[in-house]
């Protein structure tokens, strides 16, 4: 990893010097990231959908959003910020035919790139800039004076600068100040999806409801059993954060740690490792790309079913009632809005508005 200050200097930023910055989308990472770039003192303009809620919300912090055609005809960098499923329908209809020569294209994820639901012609630079974290905590982090780190990567080299660029572009969005570790396109694409799908989402979501159900069906309590399978798991979570798995065995009882040992094992089995190797293997070789393209082309109608069941989970009723008394959460962080990475809506509309 190539670590850098915490404070941005004129050099940091010199390999985009002069150059005229589009973000396309004020959802989360469009938010976090055109604000921390503004704050650095580069050329920033929004293409948004005029008279949209992220239209009046960019108003309102004292921006003068254009329409996306008009951002982009002017711009020597476009990031491409909206949600993924939407950018191959607006960059092939509003960006593409107003790309400038020579312009470049940024991306926050390899997906559309990957599996080819994008293709910038040749003469483009297209690199990547991805914090490892939520825009918010982009935007707040900057704020503090620190930053959240990410990954850089290049798909296409036609300055001879695209390298530079995406330093500058890391330090300007304050990701340079905690670090910059260069990848690929499809190292940062696959590893993203199966992190999100074995690990940090899938896995960890359906691990805490097992755990949950196991112990409510034998007959404790579910705020009992809430505390122990949900609430907790951020207190480890941040042992783990803080000083990976050997901080987490340095904090914890003896008792848990033995426990840790012998039971660890007994749930995650070599038929779970397996399991882990073909949900690796449907993303390396596009089968989830192509599934999860197919449900948004055909109205996301199992998605939106499969969200509903997850959302009724007995586990979220208990968690709200409980979550009510937590005075230290605030409603925002209480419905989930603060950290979101998408709208509510599915539609084109509300994440280009």
């Amino acid at each position: 990893m190539t670590t850098m200050t915490t404070q941005t200097t004129a050099a940091d930023l010199a390999g985009l010097q002069g150059q005229r910055i589009a973000v396309i989308g004020y959802g989360s990472q469009g938010r976090g990231q055109s604000l921390n770039l503004r704050d650095s003192g580069m050329n920033v303009c929004l293409g948004l959908r005029p008279n949209g809620s992220s239209w009046k919300r960019a108003i309102e912090d004292g921006w003068q959003p254009l329409s996306v055609e008009d951002a982009v005809k002017d711009a020597d960098l476009i990031c491409l910020l909206l949600p993924d499923m939407q950018q191959p329908k607006v960059y092939n209809e509003q960006i593409a035919p107003n790309l400038k020569p020579n312009a470049a294209v940024l991306f926050s994820h390899g997906f559309n790139v990957l599996y080819g639901a994008i293709k910038v012609p040749a003469g483009h630079d297209v690199i990547m800039c991805a914090p490892k974290g939520p825009g918010a905590i982009v935007r707040r982090e900057y704020e503090n004076g620190f930053g959240v780190p990410c990954l850089i990567a290049i798909a296409q080299d036609a300055s001879g600068r695209a390298k530079a660029k995406c330093l500058a572009y890391a330090q300007a969005t304050g990701c340079g100040r905690a670090g910059v570790l260069e990848t690929t396109f499809k190292e940062e694409t696959e590893t993203d999806l199966f992190g999100e799908q074995a690990v940090l989402c899938g896995g960890l979501g359906d691990l805490i409801k097992a755990g949950w159900e196991t112990l409510v069906a034998a007959g404790y309590s579910p705020e009992v059993a809430y505390f122990e399978c949900l609430h907790e798991t951020k207190l480890i979570v941040d042992l783990i954060y803080e000083g990976g798995l050997a901080g987490m065995h340095r904090f914890i009882s003896d008792t848990a740690e033995y426990g840790a040992l012998t039971a660890g094992p007994r749930v995650i089995t070599d038929e779970t490792r397996q399991r882990m190797k073909e949900i690796l293997s449907d993303i390396q070789t596009g089968k989830f790309a192509a599934q999860w393209q197919a449900e948004f082309r055909n109205g996301e109608v199992n998605y939106r079913s499969m969200l509903e069941k997850e959302l009724q989970h007995p586990i979220e009723k208990v968690g709200k009632d409980i979550r009510r008394h937590f005075s230290w959460l605030s409603e925002k962080a209480m419905d989930g809005s603060s950290c979101s990475n998408k709208t509510n809506s599915p539609s084109l509309e509300a994440v280009t508005k």
